[in-house]
């Protein structure tokens, strides 16, 4: 199958990220004191000048454009504040409690499903606090050994798997990497029955896994030029082109399969049919989830043909029988359903709908042992059924809880698959489906230092400002008590039509150990309702996702969950730039914001990397209609002198996808402007990126750091230990 392909801000930095942790509510914790406040060392000062531009007949003051230049004077304003953001972190008391927690948590072994090629399994590990998890492979006599061990390629960590793909034989891994969370990947390669590395190596390749032909002769990839000069990290990424990859060759010799010069924005995902006689195209372009999408024949020389040359809506590839291609398409089906394509008769006319939309959106669709294996959403929470091919209802796969599915994965040979479930209190396991008998079966379960029983996971629907009801997950340890006064952390995204399923981190169960409640609500921006709730947040109507976000915390205060002395507000990417409206619009309704790796300068992001991408999320400032709405809310032209909440922003040096320029330009304009006596701080961290393969020790480090801040911000002192 070929996965939905996105240019921009993806998933991947908030699935490690999208729990807080903090406190335990024991009695230790209920006994908690209010403490005052430190007294803040002044700010390192930023250079501000009256840099102004007229934009379609509008003056805009950018008196913090300079810090967008890697120049000696930001280098050396980003240290200062690093030390004075460290300083103040590092003076919070117990802050070793939290460290201490959050690592007993995570201290337990990981296993990812297998992956079945050729005569070979290989499946992930981590024993419980390695940097990166292990790769392994078992041969047929069941003999398991390491293939590739992460942690080997750099002495810190920094070095991070991106993606793997095993030819068809189980004979070669092919494997990307980054270097300090860069979205730049190389790729390279191994024998597997060897473990030795082969010469065979390709550069400059970002958004594109290395897919392998079906006779495992060489893989199919995409990459951009070799940037000229300028500066590597922040330039645009324009021209990306198909190649195929020969093993045993040089780079310099893959032959160019397809590009689109006069359409330089336009972005490729690569796929090969299960039967091996396709090469699959998923065309984007940026952001937008709508996709055109392409193929060639491999059986015989053919040119690229366009199956879907508008873009008029998504389009994911399932599988095929032959000629007849199976898709998963919101065309004229916002929730999604399932069509057939004879690619010898495309017109519409002759389309198949083989599964009806329905009111639960559709996830994900897998072919496997001849099914239609369908995940879809009933008010976030997952479900799966099976359907023959004809789109027939054969029965619905029971899974273990209110959570999220992931997967299934299998061959469509294979008469059983494997998928995961969890939960924001269950850790995540994978389970083994047989067709033969119609049932589950646990197939890898952790052992973990706490027990799920001991915690609750409630959803609740709340109205919006203009009425439109809105489902939130709130977890917390059983028996708190709603006494308006518990510390909350709500944390969000809304937008690139991402959805927030319930997702597992054992910095959570820490957070609600220390006694806080963890809230997540399903804003719209998301896909949790299909493409409708996606577009009811983009362009000009990105104020309701930012509105679906108050109202999720006056609910909370309203029902007596917590208060605006004790709510913190914490989001990354997109999510980061929902924070920096939530300080700017409505900075007395958080007691702290935390706004990560966010998009915070919204007239410029266009201009650096893949920051053109978004446009179609967001729209542009170079649009004379668009430009008002981005203005109206754009975070960094929107800070004004008066108080605000508790503010850490956070970013990292190697973020080469939002570029930490965002958050510098916000920093210094929000210490510039504080008006009230709460610190306004900068975490920004060396060697990492947009948060895509950071180390162990590095998220947790980042995870005791904002509990830390969020009960500093709530005028608590952190218990001397949590249980």
């Amino acid at each position: 199958m070929l996965n939905k392909h996105k240019i921009g801000i993806l998933a991947f930095a908030l699935v490690s990220c999208t729990s807080i942790s903090g406190c335990d509510s024991t009695s230790e914790n209920s006994s908690a004191k209010n403490v005052s406040q430190p007294t803040l060392a002044p700010y390192p000062v930023a250079r501000a000048t009256d840099l102004t531009e007229t934009l379609h007949g509008t003056e805009v003051a950018d008196p913090y454009r300079h810090l967008e230049e890697d120049s000696a004077e930001t280098q050396a304003w980003v240290k200062a504040e690093q030390q004075y953001g460290a300083a103040y972190l590092n003076a919070i008391p117990n802050k070793q409690a939290v460290v201490d927690r959050i690592t007993h948590l995570w201290n337990y072994e990981k296993f990812s499903a297998p992956i079945e090629r050729g005569q070979r399994n290989f499946f992930f590990r981590n024993n419980g606090l390695q940097a990166q998890s292990v790769l392994y492979v078992t041969d047929a006599g069941g003999n398991e050994r390491v293939l590739l061990d992460p942690n080997k390629l750099s002495e810190d960590g920094t070095v991070a798997l991106t993606g793997i793909d095993i030819s068809e034989d189980g004979n070669t891994l092919a494997y990307g990497v980054s270097a300090s969370g860069s979205d730049w990947q190389s790729w390279h390669f191994i024998d597997v029955a060897t473990n030795k590395k082969l010469n065979d190596e390709l550069q400059w390749i970002k958004f594109s896994a290395a897919v392998w032909d079906k006779n495992s002769s060489g893989v199919y990839y995409a990459r951009y030029d070799e940037p000229k000069g300028g500066n590597v990290m922040a330039d645009t990424n324009f021209g990306q082109k198909v190649y195929f990859h020969k093993m045993g060759t040089a780079q310099a010799d893959d032959v160019l399969i397809f590009e689109q010069p006069e359409h330089p924005e336009w972005g490729f995902g690569i796929g090969v049919s299960d039967d091996g006689d396709y090469l699959l195209l998923y065309v984007s372009q940026g952001t937008d989830s709508r996709n055109r999408f392409f193929y060639k024949s491999l059986k015989q020389p053919s040119d690229v043909i366009a199956l879907i040359p508008e873009l008029e809506a998504e389009y994911q590839f399932i599988g095929n029988e032959g000629n007849i291609f199976y898709f998963k398409t919101d065309y004229q089906a916002p929730n999604g359903k399932v069509i057939t394509i004879d690619i010898q008769h495309p017109e519409k006319t002759n389309w198949q709908t083989i599964i009806p939309e329905s009111a639960d959106p559709i996830d994900t669709v897998r072919i496997i042992n001849n099914h239609l294996v369908v995940s879809s959403l009933h008010d976030v929470i997952s479900k799966m059924a099976i359907y023959a091919m004809n789109g027939k209802k054969l029965q619905d796969v029971a899974t273990p809880g209110q959570g999220a599915v992931a997967g299934p994965s299998g061959s469509a040979k294979n008469d059983y698959f494997y998928y995961s479930y969890n939960s924001y209190i269950q850790p995540t396991s994978t389970y083994k489906f047989d067709f033969k008998t119609g049932e589950s079966s646990t197939y890898m379960q952790p052992k973990v230092a706490f027990d799920p029983n001991d915690y609750t996971s409630e959803q609740v629907f709340y109205t919006s400002k203009d009425g439109t009801r809105v489902p939130m997950l709130i977890s917390y340890k059983k028996g708190l008590k709603k006494t308006g006064d518990n510390p909350t952390l709500l944390y969000a995204y809304g937008g690139f039509a991402i959805s927030m399923t319930p997702r597992f981190s054992p910095a959570t169960i820490a957070w609600l150990d220390m006694g806080g409640i963890y809230a997540v609500p399903n804003i719209r921006g998301g896909a949790e309702y299909g493409e409708s709730w996606h577009q009811a947040g983009m362009f000009d109507k990105k104020q309701n996702v930012f509105d679906d976000y108050y109202a999720a915390a006056e609910y909370l205060i309203d029902q007596g969950y917590t208060n605006s002395k004790k709510l913190g507000a914490y989001g990354r990417s997109n999510g980061g730039l929902l924070m920096g409206a939530a300080v700017t619009q409505r900075p007395e309704l958080f007691a702290a914001v935390l706004p990560a790796v966010g998009v915070l300068d919204m007239l410029r992001f266009q201009k650096f990397t893949i920051g053109w991408a978004w446009t179609s999320e967001y729209g542009s400032a170079d649009n004379a209609e668009q430009f008002p709405a981005l203005l109206a809310y754009s975070p960094y032209h929107n800070v004004k002198a008066q108080a605000y909440p508790a503010t850490m922003i956070m970013t990292a040096d190697h973020d080469d996808r939002v570029v930490p320029a965002h958050s510098f330009k916000f920093g210094a304009m929000m210490q510039a402007k504080q008006q009230g006596d709460k610190p306004i701080i900068m975490r920004i961290e060396s060697n990492a990126g947009h948060g895509g393969g950071k180390p162990t020790a590095m998220q947790i480090d980042e995870q005791a750091d904002i509990y830390s801040f969020l009960w500093q911000a709530f005028g608590l002192q952190l218990p001397s230990q949590i249980h």
